[in-house]
């Protein structure tokens, strides 16, 4: 894809059905080449490297990039060498559509999930020190598949990071502790307006290889 033609390929994206722009969205992500994406990884992680919430954050979630998803693995080794714990999310065993996160580094036993997606073991999961709920992360970088310059999002489309974030949307969350909610993606990604969703949770920030966005709440 041209991505000089990024601004032209979103103003026609108006007339899609949200099916439809995810799906676009998707096929943008993976019609990058091998290049493209370690540079666009690189690019992402000088960003995230020099971002005030990471600066000082002890327990980290991320991904595991799949189906295109911009890359933020490189930020694993940094994170361990500032002593801070990196958590990988896991499909929580018995609950629909809800997530765990746990404890990742190269020791960590991994399974391939449902989806083909590469997790952690539940079994090794299970284990209270090995496992971070939600609200006691610093910190979760979260995957999308489209942003817009005022800072809107569209997720995955399975609701699992809404459903487990769910105690941190404006409308139930009570105060207590949170983490900082930061959205990845590829720039070519964006798009010029996103509707919002009455169950999306609202992001601290999103981040792609082209700069970093913070939505007015």
């Amino acid at each position: 894809m041209n991505l000089c033609s990024n601004h032209e390929a979103q103003t026609e994206l108006g007339h899609l059905s949200r099916t439809e722009l995810r799906r676009e969205l998707r096929r943008r992500r993976r019609d990058l080449s091998q290049q493209q994406q370690q540079t666009a990884s690189q690019a992402l992680v000088a960003r995230l490297r020099r971002l005030p919430e990471l600066l000082t954050a002890r327990h980290v979630a991320l991904y595991l990039p799949n189906d295109g998803e911009i890359d933020p693995r490189p930020l694993i080794r940094w994170l361990h060498r500032r002593r801070a714990q990196a958590y990988l999310p896991v499909l929580r065993p018995l609950a629909a559509n809800c997530l765990w996160f746990v404890r990742y580094d190269a020791r960590t036993p991994m399974v391939t999930n449902r989806f083909g997606i590469s997790e952690p073991d539940s079994r090794f999961g299970a284990h209270p020190s090995h496992r971070m709920p939600a609200w006691a992360l610093d910190a979760i970088l979260l995957p999308l598949v489209g942003f817009d310059s005022s800072g809107q999002r569209m997720g995955m489309g399975g609701g699992f990071y809404d459903r487990t974030l769910a105690f941190a949307h404006p409308a139930q969350y009570n105060g207590g502790p949170r983490p900082r909610l930061i959205g990845l993606a590829h720039d070519v990604q964006r798009v010029d307006h996103l509707p919002i969703a009455s169950w999306d949770v609202p992001l601290d920030a999103i981040v792609s290889d082209a700069g970093v966005i913070r939505p007015a709440h």
